[in-house]
């Protein structure tokens, strides 16, 4: 029995340093030597070379004949490939979205976009007697909610012409952005502190601060928010909320496999 542990024990060994040579190879920006890998991973050469022998006879790497060095193999992306075939973005960011409503105590809400506009597709309710809410699969502009304009601010500047050439910047309350200049303004400071403000833009009474979630290529997959009545949702808390927002963004973000675009 103890050997049978001890075989057992080895074969987990080798397997976790197998996927940790892996993901070493996958965030090199190119080839990595063997040398490179071995000190990266803390293993003998002979023992790292082993293992990159096993995982390139099932070409989840390959050795570059011109560096003589090693890269990932295409069946790593295969195996990513079937999860993102599978991935489940509001699934996916339950968790995330739960801490972020516990954290805050203000309702969370998750939207993708859809052809020019926001629509909400998880929500997380606070316990609060005053709260938002929002009907799951309702659309709300871009330019005038939390959501819409974190996913604006995500966009490249072609998506984001195309935006400008396409939709009218209706008045849902008073306080919504009149004008194509004045979104321009706004999605830069969105930019620039990581996270975008509804201040009654939307809904009379009502805030919401949001930030971007984003795929494997940079793109924005989605918005995370949290909203409240604007008592509640004061000047002095927005940028500690803000600050939770981002980061449960970054969560999502994570969990779906995605990164963040470079700055």
């Amino acid at each position: 029995m103890s050997v049978r542990k001890t075989d057992r024990s080895g074969q987990v060994q080798v397997l976790s340093r197998a996927l940790a040579i892996l993901n070493r190879l996958a965030a090199a920006d190119g080839p990595m030597s063997l040398t490179d890998i071995a000190k990266a991973s803390g293993l003998a050469a002979s023992t790292a070379h082993r293992i990159l022998t096993s995982l390139q006879s099932e070409r989840f790497v390959r050795a570059d004949g011109e560096t003589r060095g090693w890269t990932v193999g295409v069946q790593a992306f295969v195996a990513g490939a079937g999860f993102l075939k599978t991935r489940n973005v509001a699934q996916m960011a339950r968790a995330p979205m739960r801490r972020l409503m516990e954290l805050s105590g203000e309702t969370v809400n998750l939207a993708l976009e859809e052809q020019g506009a926001a629509v909400y597709v998880a929500q997380i309710e606070c316990r609060e007697m005053m709260r938002s809410f929002a009907r799951l699969g309702a659309r709300v502009p871009m330019h005038c909610s939390g959501v819409g304009k974190a996913l604006l601010a995500a966009m490249d500047a072609p998506a984001f012409a195309q935006f400008q050439r396409k939709r009218a910047l209706v008045q849902a309350t008073p306080r919504s952005l009149a004008t194509m200049a004045a979104l321009r303004r706004d999605i830069a400071a969105t930019q620039a502190r990581g996270y975008a403000i509804d201040d009654e833009e939307h809904a009379v009474g009502l805030r919401c601060v949001a930030a971007a979630i984003f795929d494997e290529q940079g793109r924005a997959a989605g918005a995370v928010s949290l909203s409240g009545p604007k008592a509640r949702i004061a000047d002095a808390r927005i940028a500690k909320l803000g600050a939770l927002v981002a980061d449960a963004a970054g969560r999502i973000t994570a969990e779906i496999g995605g990164c963040a675009p470079k700055v």
